[in-house]
């Protein structure tokens, strides 16, 4: 079994993608009002200042800094994922795995996360996130994507 190691720095500023397990589905467009309902419940338990966020049908990026002290951004993707499963009315085909561990099979297992490391690295991925949806061909300009932190001017939630 594998053994992933996550760098955890209190009050950190991290850089996710968390991608559903049918890179072909279009679940997280689909269900975009159940999305920000579970992330608002999950953000009012356990505060995130998001920095930018971009949904696309088949993954989630967003450059989150947590709290001074808190370093536990895996309990805030473990809710999400998770109540955002138990809700969502899609169904993903489980492996045998996923089955035996109670998984709808919405979501691959695991996410990546990269600990921003300074200035420039926070811009590099706030950029990444803001064209994104361009790069995947889905509009011509970052501020037509209506699922992005970057649709409105001061909005800072997808």
């Amino acid at each position: 079994m594998s053994r992933y190691r996550r760098l955890y720095v209190p009050g950190g500023t991290y850089f996710f993608t968390v991608t559903l397990a049918d890179r072909s589905a279009t679940t997280l467009v689909d269900e975009i009002d159940l999305l920000r309902s579970v992330y608002a419940s999950v953000a009012r338990e356990h505060p995130i200042s998001c920095d930018a966020m971009v949904i696309l049908p088949d993954h989630i990026h967003a450059v989150w800094t947590l709290p001074p002290g808190d370093a536990d951004f895996s309990v805030r993707w473990k809710k999400i994922k998770g109540r955002f499963s138990q809700a969502c009315r899609a169904t993903g085909a489980p492996s045998p795995s996923k089955v035996a561990r109670g998984e709808k099979g919405i979501w691959q297992r695991r996410y990546w996360e990269h600990a921003i490391r300074d200035a420039s690295d926070f811009q590099a991925h706030v950029d990444y996130c803001r064209w994104n949806p361009v790069k995947h061909g889905l509009v011509k300009r970052p501020e037509d994507w209506p699922y992005s932190s970057f649709r409105r001017v001061g909005e800072t939630h997808a």
